[in-house]
């Protein structure tokens, strides 16, 4: 019987969540790189400079950086729904923003802003999964979630190339139009987030009573032992030395993912192909590495295993 309540409460907890984070993220991420197809013909209509463009891609990490911590500590304290919904309609709203840039300064400005906005977004969506979703399935359901940062490349980029091509309409440059377009529904999504989430599974009122208290016993279970005087202090654990080496291995894969999200397209681009070709293209390793990336974590956690399935695809 129990074996029943739990699969019925997982594949419910897994249609009500995942889908809807999983578009959340898509759009995150679409945000975040799409500056890499601005730059086809902003870096030219701006005067901007591949040096200066570089700076201004990174200083969006910069404000991530900073506010990563203190956002996910307010989203611990009042909740993903009203904190995540925060989040995206800013971001939403800064993004759009970008259309008006009308040189270095601003892009630089308005870049480090869209950083501090974004900032606790993905740490947020992470901490909010384990809240949900017992140990023995997060490895499948945080690769799914994960997974739609490849998915926003593979469909983002032919949408991103295809948007450059509104040049002129209504006297504004394609790229542009490009930040407009897809600013729209990170403001949306805002908005749906703050109806649609729900904070802890005792509030669950979508979840029959069986499965919410099978939920609920479960993750209370999960729950490490605390100490009556353990610190709660978060440089403490900011200073842990698995926290630091988590950092390190993290800020690896993260430097080639980013540097491909952002330089691949200009790359590309230097073919000759059009920005329409040029966003299949970029589609194409996108597109494998969400399918393995899924596969991979699965594999995880039918096996047990952790520290090889993360040494491999790092090596």
């Amino acid at each position: 019987m129990d074996i029943d309540i739990e699969k019925r409460a997982i594949m419910r907890i897994s249609w009500r969540i995942a889908p809807f984070v999983i578009i959340l993220y898509f759009v995150s991420f679409l945000d975040r790189v799409n500056i890499g197809f601005a730059a086809f013909s902003m870096n030219r209509d701006l005067g901007i400079s591949s040096y200066a463009f570089g700076i201004g891609a990174g200083i969006f990490f910069i404000g991530y950086f900073l506010f990563e911590v203190p956002s996910n500590l307010i989203l611990h304290k009042i909740g993903a729904r009203i904190w995540i919904a925060r989040v995206m309609v800013t971001w939403g709203l800064i993004s759009g923003a970008m259309a008006f840039v009308r040189g270095e300064h601003s892009f630089y400005v308005l870049r480090f802003v869209l950083g501090v906005a974004e900032a606790g977004f993905f740490p947020g969506i992470i901490l909010y999964l384990t809240c949900w979703f017992p140990a023995r399935y997060r490895a499948s359901v945080m690769a799914l979630f994960m997974a739609a940062a490849p998915l926003s490349t593979a469909l983002g980029s032919p949408l991103s190339g295809l948007l450059l091509e509104m040049h002129g309409l209504l006297g504004l440059r394609g790229w542009q139009w490009m930040f407009l377009i897809e600013a729209v529904p990170a403001v949306m999504l805002g908005v749906a987030t703050f109806f649609y989430l729900t904070d802890r599974p005792e509030q669950a009122s979508w979840l029959p009573e069986a499965e919410r208290d099978w939920l609920v016993a479960t993750m209370e279970a999960e729950k490490p032992a605390t100490p009556r005087h353990a610190s709660h202090n978060p440089l403490a654990a900011l200073a842990d030395i698995r926290v630091i080496a988590l950092a390190l291995i993290y800020f690896g894969t993260s430097a080639g993912l980013y540097t491909l999200g952002l330089w691949s397209p200009l790359i590309i681009r230097a073919f000759g192909l059009s920005s329409l070709a040029t966003g299949f293209v970029n589609a194409i390793p996108a597109g494998i590495s969400m399918v393995a990336m899924v596969a991979w974590a699965r594999h995880s956690d039918r096996s047990g295993e952790r520290v090889w399935h993360v040494v491999c695809p790092a090596c």
